[in-house]
């Protein structure tokens, strides 16, 4: 079985961070944005096809995880994919139907907002569905992963982890934020609840679906900025793109007005400016 790896578990987060004075997020985070930008002229040449999982805890910072690696890039080539509860005619499906659908064509970048492991937490803590159904997932996701890998997918699987504490902490500022409310969902108050049933079935998820072709990388997130680093630096490190050269186009020179252009003179409606 292979060894499941924490990005950084060296020290407490937030201790890390004020010893080390000279770390700049901003600065950090804009590098590692350049390079997502180089991996995607990459993988648009190269026709590659790459496929990213994140899982975790509620209020892990999944989101923020993704918006920060996507915010830079072109969402044709980083499709993010977010899956709502299954259709009538989904549930008919075989199980991992629905998620095929979604796998990158050449030149893509597939990045799953939670996936198919919603079975062996969600699915299975709050019963939608039964015990057997979740230990046959646990049982054949691994031959599912090799499958994709051995048709030519990069996948990496990444699993973000959150203390109780800080846990709570962001769930009662959900409460109390308007800007953030929309995040707290009935699911998630739930999983506030049910902290251990949650541990013991990521436990045993990361246990049995962690294997050579597609192992499992936790990425501790009590420091949101720290773990985006940390992520976001393993990914690039994980894929071996290579810079592609920018050609540089030729704008020319734009075309002289016309002399018997007049501009039209019919209604127009134009946004106020409010700023003044």
């Amino acid at each position: 079985m292979t060894k499941i790896h924490a990005l950084d578990l060296e020290a407490p987060a937030e201790e890390k961070k004020k010893k080390d004075k000279s770390w700049n997020y901003d600065k950090e985070i804009k590098k590692l944005q350049v390079e997502l930008a180089h991996l995607q002229a990459w993988v648009k040449k190269s026709g590659a096809r790459i496929v990213i999982v994140f899982e975790g805890r509620d209020a892990a910072g999944k989101g923020g995880m993704i918006k920060r690696i996507t915010e830079k890039v072109s969402p044709r080539v980083f499709r993010v994919i977010a899956l709502p509860a299954p259709t009538d005619r989904e549930k008919s499906q075989m199980y991992m139907q629905r998620y095929l659908a979604h796998m990158p064509a050449a030149g893509e970048i597939v990045i799953f907002d939670r996936s198919w492991y919603n079975r062996p937490g969600v699915d299975r803590i709050m019963g939608f569905c039964s015990e057997k159904k979740a230990q046959r997932f646990l049982e054949l996701a691994p031959r599912f992963e090799a499958a994709i890998v051995e048709s030519g997918i990069i996948l990496l699987k990444y699993f973000l982890t959150v203390s109780e504490e800080e846990q709570e902490r962001r769930f009662k500022r959900r409460i109390e934020d308007p800007l953030r409310q929309w995040k707290l969902s009935p699911m998630d108050v739930e999983s506030y609840r049910k902290w251990w049933d949650y541990t013991r079935a990521y436990d045993e998820m990361l246990r049995k679906t962690n294997h050579e072709q597609a192992p499992w990388w936790l990425v501790p997130s009590d420091d949101k900025e720290r773990a985006r680093i940390n992520c976001i630096s393993h990914i690039l490190k994980s894929i071996p793109y290579e810079r592609v050269k920018f050609h540089e186009p030729d704008l020319g020179k734009r075309q002289k007005r016309p002399d018997d252009y007049v501009e039209d003179q019919s209604h127009r409606n134009v946004v106020p400016d409010l700023t003044h």
